[in-house]
């Protein structure tokens, strides 16, 4: 006779459980690439950390909630999935809300918003872009950040 179970039971011992758990946490946290539909903005401390690890041109984005432009730019041009995927693979991407961190946008010379800056793995200015981006100048401002980097 042979029977079919409707559930499968694994036995696991409790400390590797818990190292399982740890793991599963410090790979969610080290920002391991997931296709998304949604930009993988960090935390600017964070960001900043993240960036030298991985190597990546980091995109910082500043922004409040009351600025009409900075909402634009998040229901339009932070929307179109080809630059969500080219953003979230090629760049650490950052976002400041200026209310929140107004010694972090100080810090870079925020004077109006939308404000968006590239730096360098090892926080180096590279470009800052003040105001609106359109989804079609800020993929081409990607790509052309990407290949300064990559040496093409």
């Amino acid at each position: 006779n042979i029977r079919c179970k409707d559930t499968y039971h694994m036995k696991l011992n409790p400390k590797h459980f818990v190292r399982i758990l740890v793991l599963g946490l410090l790979i969610g946290h080290a920002g391991i690439a997931v296709p998304s539909d949604i930009i993988n903005w960090r935390s600017f401390d964070e960001g900043m950390v993240l960036s030298k690890i991985e190597k990546k041109t980091v995109f910082l984005h500043f922004y409040a909630d009351w600025c009409g432009f900075c909402r634009k730019m998040a229901n339009t041009t932070f929307k179109d999935p080809d630059l969500v995927r080219y953003l979230n693979e090629n760049f650490m991407p950052i976002m400041v809300n200026t209310d929140r961190e107004p010694e972090t946008a100080g810090s870079y010379g925020v004077v109006g918003l939308p404000y968006t800056m590239f730096l360098t793995e090892q926080g180096e200015p590279i470009l800052s872009v003040p105001g609106y981006i359109a989804t079609d100048t800020l993929m081409s401002m990607l790509k052309e950040i990407n290949g300064i980097k990559a040496g093409s």
